[in-house]
């Protein structure tokens, strides 16, 4: 296993994420399996464990709180995270905060973050009726906490907000990073923001949920052309091991042989080359199949609505792909009159674009997939029922 130090510890650069862990027919956790994966965790050398509050409907703090306790608590870091992108007066943060360290068991955490600050949360976790960020303070200095951090799918510009906001408080971030996110979804712009104001990056979904480990005959062939033993996955894990301010790489893993394959990418190897690299930004273009937007911005002078149609665009590519639960949080908070829908049509845009973009017609199209979508709201809302649900049959 590698390791990265981050202060005064050394973490395994493989983090085991529970928030996919395996299920029995009736859609519980799998709790056999689940101890077993952390067994087999901790014998390969991996350290860190990150959960939160909502996951498995409340459930993955207390089944992965109890995988680790038949352990010495010296060998593993645990890290879970408050749900304020989720609020209610009923999530005080003392009363979550305590159930959370009686969930899983322990007097403290080793990391703890605050869940999906974004554009739609920003105003619920800096509001002052809350006190959020004081009060985990104060938990940090009480040892309750040793290292403070978040988890963000904000766009760049509202993530350095956020940094600002936290005025040195945070010591981490958790950012969605891989290597067709970079482009997709402008990881790379925040990649640059956090390492420049000296901010350590922990990655989630760095497989974009399973999509980057099963490519197409003719992209994994490419792949095994080059590296013979080596999953699909490997690449993606691979490529991010090359950005010398990731430290923490968290994989959702379901089963020993997910735990086991990646455990061997963690262990060694040679780097990934610049020839490797230059084919998966290849495969990353070929899967988005996009819109050439270059963010030069020519089309927003002439805007008789005022719209950031570079940002309308990046959010068209990223919902064509994969069904865009990012853009859903985001346009949450995006006033009506900058939605796609508040575009009249009127081709300033298109008739200057160098790309010669129909960009009228894209702005109509996510439209339309924005009102076919259920929003954030609704889709929390969902979750919230259904873990209830799970939780009611449990007891």
């Amino acid at each position: 296993m590698v390791y990265n130090d981050f202060q005064d510890l050394s973490l395994s650069r493989l983090g085991f994420g529970a928030m996919r862990l395996p299920l029995l027919e009736d859609k519980s956790i799998d709790v056999t399996q689940t101890e077993a994966m952390v067994d087999c965790a901790l014998a390969r050398g991996v350290n860190y464990f990150d959960t939160a509050y909502p996951y498995h409907g409340g459930l993955s703090e207390v089944v992965l709180g109890r995988a680790l306790a038949r352990h010495p608590r010296d060998k593993w870091l645990l890290a879970s995270k408050y749900p304020g992108h989720q609020i209610a007066e009923r999530y005080d943060p003392a009363a979550i905060f305590e159930e959370q360290l009686q969930k899983c068991g322990v007097e403290y955490f080793d990391f703890y973050l605050l869940h999906n600050i974004y554009e739609n949360s920003f105003g619920v976790y800096t509001d002052p009726r809350w006190g959020i960020l004081e009060y985990f303070k104060e938990q940090k200095r009480l040892g309750r906490i040793r290292h403070l951090g978040f988890s963000s799918h904000a766009r760049p510009d509202t993530l350095e907000k956020i940094l600002d906001w936290g005025g040195g408080s945070f010591e981490f971030c958790q950012i969605q990073l891989n290597y067709l996110d970079w482009t997709l979804q402008d990881a790379k712009a925040k990649y640059e923001l956090l390492t420049a104001r000296n901010i350590p990056v922990w990655v989630m979904e760095p497989l974009r949920g399973g999509r980057l480990a099963s490519l197409s005959g003719e992209d994994e062939a490419a792949l095994r052309a080059l590296r013979p033993g080596e999953s699909t996955a490997s690449w993606a894990f691979r490529w991010l091991l090359n950005l010398p301010n990731v430290k923490m790489v968290l994989s959702g893993m379901s089963d020993i042989a997910q735990m086991e394959d990646n455990v061997k990418t963690f262990s060694g190897g040679a780097a990934q080359t610049t020839e490797e690299a230059a084919l998966l930004d290849r495969i990353a273009e070929g899967l988005k199949n996009a819109l050439p937007c270059t963010r030069c911005r020519y089309c927003c002078d002439g805007c008789p609505m005022g719209l950031d149609i570079p940002m309308l665009i990046h959010a068209y590519n990223d919902i064509k792909f994969g069904g865009g639960m990012t853009v859903a949080m985001q346009f949450d908070a995006l006033p009506e009159d900058k939605r796609p829908s508040a575009c009249i049509a009127c081709g300033a845009c298109a008739a200057v674009c160098p790309q010669s973009i129909d960009i009228p017609a894209a702005l109509a199209q996510l439209d339309e997939k924005l009102k076919a979508a259920p929003s954030w709201a609704e889709l929390c809302r969902q979750r919230e029922e259904a873990a209830k649900k799970l939780r009611d049959q449990k007891a």
